[in-house]
């Protein structure tokens, strides 16, 4: 989008680096505006994201996304040919005790998946921001604030590793956080804005994730392990989603398995130590699958903010009196094109 002659160019600062993030910072800055994204993880992506291991690659968050909505649809095409459909559309429903309960239905949509790993999507998208060095990675903003030197702006005190930074000259600051620690960050500034209120009524869950290899399951004339379907989603008090990493497009053959917890389980052990989330994962996934197999390689990894269970109902939050802006998955559910769409509808907005 080209910007208008007459839109002033304005400075923005955008807190999370995750779809919703990215895809605000990348419509502002392609509106003419000068944006400065800071993230607290060393990749962007948030929760589309993927673990390397010496087996092959798991993608721990998101693990796959839907095309819904024509312009989702058209920021894929700046990628071309690095998203691919997955085989998986019939997946699968199970009970408690890994038997499948209903037949799969045709697919009424395409799932796809970034290839070599969902990972990948995000990293092309922040490509053009870090190349105009306005993406902060490793850096946390610790506090919203005036600006010193005019307080007409806005000025944010990060810390990056032992070093703390104070960026200023801000027109705008928007957050594309967790609806928590969003909510966080603005009670520890002492702003609570009317329009950004809301937050509090939003609600989201936990997850806990495991990732299995069993590269021993590549003999001759043992096609897979296990199942014979690629994904499901299961009943088990404990496991809510099972996907086979090696069935995507784009990934190593070594037979790899991803497993996500449920969310009440996950929020009943959300501090538990993680040997002992593994222990409990792997002894349920067991009993899901079937596979008694020893994997050589294990793994966990735990979000706090994977699943929202109460949306904001609206796209964004914009409070232009305090120009603080909020978006992120959670406003309209959790779904990858929900991020995005959240995003870019909050850029346009405030562009």
């Amino acid at each position: 989008m080209a910007r208008s002659h007459r839109t002033p160019r304005r400075q923005f600062a955008v807190i999370g680096a995750g779809m919703a993030g990215l895809a605000c910072a990348r419509t502002l800055q392609r509106a003419g505006h000068a944006v400065q994204v800071f993230e607290a993880a060393p990749e962007p992506g948030g929760r589309v994201a993927t673990h390397l291991s010496p087996f092959g690659s798991f993608d721990t968050g998101a693990q796959y996304f839907t095309v819904r909505d024509a312009r989702f649809a058209r920021a894929l095409e700046t990628v071309p040919g690095l998203c691919k459909p997955w085989s998986a559309n019939a997946i699968r429903v199970l009970d408690a005790h890994g038997r499948v309960t209903e037949a799969p239905l045709p697919a009424r949509e395409s799932h796809w998946v970034a290839a070599p790993g969902m990972d990948q999507l995000p990293a092309r998208w922040a490509q053009p921001l870090a190349g105009a060095c306005q993406l902060e990675m490793k850096t946390r903003v610790m506090r919203i604030e005036p600006d010193a030197l005019d307080p007409g702006q806005w000025q944010l005190r990060t810390e990056s590793g032992d070093a703390r930074h104070v960026y200023g000259g801000f027109d705008a600051v928007l957050l594309a956080l967790p609806a928590p620690q969003a909510a966080n960050l603005l009670n520890t500034s002492a702003l609570a804005p009317k329009g950004l209120r809301k937050l509090a009524g939003v609600e989201m869950a936990p997850c806990w994730t495991l990732m299995l290899a069993f590269p021993n399951a590549m003999q001759p004339g043992l096609v897979t392990l296990g199942p014979q379907w690629n994904a499901a989603r299961s009943t088990h008090h404990r496991v809510a989603w099972l996907a086979r990493e090696s069935s995507k497009p784009g990934r190593t053959p070594t037979e790899r398995w991803t497993v996500q917890a449920s969310a009440e389980w996950s929020r009943e052990h959300l501090l538990d130590d993680p040997a002992r989330i593994e222990a409990k994962m792997r002894k349920a996934f067991t009993e899901v699958t079937g596979i008694h197999a020893e994997p050589a390689f294990t793994a966990v990894r735990r979000w706090r903010h994977a699943r929202t269970l109460k949306p904001l109902g609206h796209t964004h939050l914009w409070d232009a009196r305090a120009r603080l802006g909020a978006c992120g998955d959670w406003c309209i559910g959790h779904r990858v094109e929900d991020a995005f769409l959240s995003g870019l509808e909050l850029a346009l907005a405030v562009a």
